[in-house]
């Protein structure tokens, strides 16, 4: 590997302007000096060349309405060659102001009020949002727990697709499992729903973040017939540290759904392109390779020292050690399996800011999702605030 170049323990006062994840914590939690590992986001400095991009657009001093550029397509579909071996046409693609957006619109575009639309609990919440918000009905493939990881109920998925439901919502990597769904895997989802004839949103946004053992198969890039079923939903948001900027692809190979696509874009008046944002893609794909490479073996460095403290610290934790993403799914049901009482060990007891688990489904009930995606500094502090808290309460009990 080339030398670090980019300093990942590197701390950025991120409060004061508006920031989601850290200007939240009183409102949200009840304190403001809590140590936030909860929202996906990153407390990471993007690319340097990103960051001069965006600012050398700022200076041009002139922000109108802003098209896709010829740069847009080749740095999107240069990238999903280089990095993911998928060749994708630049007329497949259209975009979104961001992932969950874009699935919104597709439950829109291809369902009706009343139909079933699959998930596969649990997952990323917005997936319940999309489809109960719009009126459709959720129709549940839980993942099943075995031999530490998440594995794909795939009898209950053709149940559901020979029962009529018209669309799947496939969270690949896997949001908060961390499970990277092999080529085989999704083979079988892919015939299960060529065979009955349901369409397949798969959300890919962490498909850049998979540690080594593991490779990430965009869906569509399997075969034709995968291809002709698909909306492939990608963004530089979450691998860059990008998501204030709004800017979403969605891969559609097949021209008539795209087209219903883009006509739902444009009656909602976001066909329209991020001035910034677009600045943010080209740049991030053209040059982000190597800070990419270096943050994949920072991350995969978090991942393991949490995951050799809890087992040091918190024993009766179980961590579900992720292929990819940088979120860690631990089961706390040794602890407590309330969700109010999680949350009481967290905000009022340890100052720190998971995600709690009840939130991705019933399932989640009793688990915590951490954030891995900040300075080391950081998840230590976190994780020593919180194994103290668990020691407190054991100590009482």
């Amino acid at each position: 590997m080339a030398d670090q170049r980019y300093d990942f323990d590197k701390l950025i006062d991120r409060t004061g302007k508006g920031t989601y994840k850290w200007d939240q914590s009183e409102k949200l939690f009840g304190r403001k000096d809590i140590l936030p590992l909860w929202v996906a986001d990153m407390d990471f400095e993007p690319p340097k060349e990103v960051v001069e991009a965006v600012v050398a657009r700022a200076q041009e001093g002139v922000y109108g309405y802003t098209i896709r550029t010829e740069a847009y397509y080749e740095a999107i579909a240069g990238w999903l060659s280089r990095r993911h071996n998928w060749d994708v046409k630049h007329e497949w693609i259209t975009s979104s102001p961001g992932v969950v957006p874009a699935l919104s619109m597709i439950v829109m575009a291809f369902t009706e009020p009343g139909d079933s639309v699959i998930l596969q609990s649990p997952v990323y919440y917005p997936f319940y949002d999309v489809i109960k918000m719009n009126g459709r009905k959720v129709a549940d493939n839980a993942l099943i727990l075995e031999d530490g990881k998440f594995k794909i109920d795939f009898e209950l998925l053709e149940q559901q697709a020979k029962d009529g439901a018209k669309l799947l919502l496939l969270c690949t990597p896997h949001n908060p499992g961390g499970r990277v769904w092999t080529e085989e895997e999704l083979t079988r989802v892919g015939d299960i729903c060529v065979k009955y004839n349901v369409l397949v949103v798969a959300d890919e946004i962490h498909h850049d973040l998979v540690f080594q053992g593991h490779r990430h198969v965009p869906f569509a890039s399997i075969s034709e017939a995968f291809a002709e079923i698909s909306f492939t939903c990608v963004a530089t948001s979450k691998t860059f540290n990008l998501a204030g900027l709004q800017a979403a692809s969605v891969i559609i190979p097949n021209g008539e759904l795209r087209r219903k696509y883009n006509h739902l874009l444009k009656a909602l008046s976001i066909h329209m392109e991020s001035f910034f944002g677009q600045t943010a893609v080209v740049a991030a794909y053209n040059h982000g390779d190597e800070w990419l490479d270096q943050l994949l073996v920072y991350l995969e460095g978090n991942r393991d020292y949490l995951t050799d403290f809890v087992a040091k610290h918190m024993p009766e934790i179980k961590v579900m050690v992720p292929e990819g993403t940088y979120m860690v799914w631990m089961d706390c049901s040794a602890i407590s399996s309330s969700p109010q009482e999680l949350k009481k060990l967290m905000f009022e007891e340890a100052g720190v800011a998971f995600s709690e688990g009840s939130v991705f489904g019933k399932q989640g009930e009793g688990h915590l999702r951490v954030n891995l995606a900040c300075p080391r500094s950081i998840l230590v502090e976190a994780l020593d605030r919180f194994a103290q808290a668990v020691h407190n309460r054991k100590a009482v009990q």
